[in-house]
């Protein structure tokens, strides 16, 4: 896949991405905004330097490492992706608040509509602002519209206090909560 120019990705800004969703998922990942980066590509967490894919891998999510144009086979795994912010931004702090916060509505809407297991929220301090928990911790929160909810970090490049094998353990506290049988 060529590698879109600056101009291409500029002209991102603002643009959404279409979800990759479908009824009982096992886990919904909901990334913070898109990327101008995947938008341009098609891809979710399609910038180089997101780890993401990998993360997911070693984590035990997939049964390799996926490529980005990859990213509509999650389906066949029982796995999504959707976003809290739909607009596109060349850095997540560039959504406000009240965007982040209105976000929160769609996400209601997709969770009711299409029930996954488990939404796996990639961005504690985006999830902190849209649920109104200032001190939420990375794991396990309260259950919300009735799906396991999991406040986890960015796998951003730019979010440096998380490498790619500390993703990967924390992602795959989700795997192993899924394992577990219902009480």
């Amino acid at each position: 896949m060529p590698r879109p120019t600056k101009a291409e990705i500029a002209a991102c800004h603002g643009q959404t991405m279409p979800d990759i969703i479908a009824p009982n998922l096992d886990v919904l990942f909901c990334g913070i905004n898109p990327s101008l980066y995947s938008v341009a590509i098609g891809h979710h967490f399609g910038r180089p330097g997101n780890r993401f894919w990998k993360a997911l891998h070693k984590a035990g999510f997939t049964p390799r490492l996926y490529d980005p144009s990859e990213d509509e086979t999650l389906l066949k795994l029982g796995y999504g992706i959707t976003n809290m912010a739909p607009r596109a931004t060349a850095r997540a702090d560039e959504l406000s608040k009240a965007e982040i916060k209105a976000g929160r509505q769609l996400l209601k809407a997709k969770l009711e509509k299409y029930t996954p297991k488990c939404l796996a929220f990639l961005g504690i301090t985006a999830y902190r602002i849209a649920f109104a928990q200032p001190k939420a911790k990375i794991g396990p929160q309260p259950t919300w519209h009735n799906t396991q909810v999991w406040a986890l970090p960015n796998p951003s490049g730019l979010n440096a206090h998380y490498q790619v094998d500390d993703l990967a353990e924390v992602y795959s506290w989700v795997r192993q909560d899924l394992s577990q049988p219902l009480s």
